[in-house]
């Protein structure tokens, strides 16, 4: 009849920790990079029964109740949600981000929400720790974002143009070409083409005015219709006041041309390789988790590659809390980055839920609320029977 109670009590036990788990896997339903756990039952022990157990006279088994053996992890990937922020980060695949905390520990998680803390650091929004990149050179380093707060301006060196000259014209002017000195500063320049086909065949001078002051001279010349190649791009130095002269090239190599106008566009402006300076506008990772630095003037600078992490078994791994989780064998954990050597791609804007199956959850409920009635029962009926046995001892 004890055994009976010591076995029950196993049962009552053992289903209070499923219920547990249960319990922690619904509660977490919408934790960010949470990834469910199920509780391992076993068999207790078995012993010998003493006596011959069946007419062959072999002796009888008899188990000893429940074990519970630990929980093990589901890392199935949970669904990506958009969020709009830019530094929430998924990982689409394989893959864990890589977080460096307060005593220089490395913790792994799923759960990329993070931000840019006052001294600049990628910081894993729940604990501060530290999100951490791979260099050139393969090293783990933090990310940051000091040194990059603002882009300085770059001077022009390349002015592009594209269009018709008009074969048989006499001028042509184009208005409005923009350049920016060393200091950011931006100049409106005006070129003017006239025609010197009477000097040599299919040839324009260049002239670069600054309002009404000439700064540069040169000369295009066309060959059935195209520039040649030895005018096709023109240098000039360009001098802004206060400023030493800056070499300038006009390049009309693309999609220029001198032929009958027709339906044609006029030559004009395109564009310029120089930037005024600007400011940190915001930072987002692509899909290698290469940082993206934006800045007001239209430019963007790429900085260091997010680290990932991942393992070759659930046994390696170990839940440490705040959707964080710790390596048990490095031996069996790979460092890299995304889109590589079995690592997912990276999604920004988008977090990871939890991959908690509701539904799988409330059916293991109803199993584990079984169980605890029906060990309960063996617990109570096992006591009725020793009430029994000793009211039968006092008659």
């Amino acid at each position: 009849m004890l055994d009976s109670i010591y076995i029950g009590m196993s049962g009552l036990q053992g289903y209070s920790r499923g219920l547990k788990v249960i319990a922690n896997n619904t509660a977490n339903i919408n934790t960010p990079g949470y990834k469910g756990s199920s509780l391992q039952f076993a068999d207790m022990f078995y012993s010998n029964s003493g006596t011959g157990g069946n007419s062959s006279g072999t002796f009888g088994q008899v188990g000893h109740g429940l074990l519970t053996n630990g929980t093990t992890l589901n890392f199935k990937q949970g669904e990506l949600r958009q969020t709009g922020n830019s530094l929430d980060l998924a990982v689409d695949g394989e893959g864990m981000f890589t977080l460096k905390d307060a005593d220089g520990q490395l913790r792994y998680t799923r759960a990329g929400q993070f931000e840019f803390n006052s001294d600049g650091a990628l910081v894993n929004r729940n604990d501060g720790s530290k999100v951490m990149a791979l260099d050139s050179s393969g090293n783990m380093v933090e990310i940051s974002a000091n040194g990059s707060r603002a882009n300085n301006a770059k001077a022009t060196t390349t002015i592009k143009f594209s269009g018709n000259v008009p074969a048989g014209g006499t001028t042509q002017t184009i208005n409005s070409v923009k350049v920016i000195d060393s200091n950011g500063a931006e100049h409106i320049l005006t070129v003017t083409l006239t025609n010197t086909n009477a000097t040599t065949p299919g040839s324009w001078r260049v002239d670069v005015l600054d309002g009404t002051t000439n700064v540069g001279t040169s000369q295009i010349i066309f060959d059935t219709g195209k520039p040649t190649t030895a005018t096709s791009k023109l240098n000039i130095n360009y001098t802004p006041a206060g400023l030493t002269a800056m070499p300038l090239q006009l390049d009309f190599s693309t999609d220029v041309t001198s032929v009958a106008p027709g339906t044609l566009q006029a030559i004009g402006y395109v564009s310029n390789d120089g930037f005024t300076s600007g400011a940190l506008s915001g930072v987002s990772f692509d899909a290698a988790g290469v940082m993206i630095l934006t800045y007001t003037n239209g430019q963007t600078v790429k900085g260091n590659k997010l680290a990932l992490a991942r393992f070759d078994s659930t046994d390696d791994v170990a839940s440490v809390g705040s959707n964080q989780f710790k390596a048990l064998n490095l031996n069996s954990w790979h460092r890299g980055t995304a889109n590589g050597n079995g690592f997912g791609s990276i999604k920004s804007g988008q977090v990871e839920i939890s991959n908690v199956d509701l539904s799988q959850e409330f059916s293991d409920l109803v199993i584990m609320q079984r169980g605890y009635q029906a060990s309960s029962q063996i617990v109570t009926t096992a006591n009725e029977m020793l009430q029994e046995l000793f009211s039968m001892k006092g008659k």
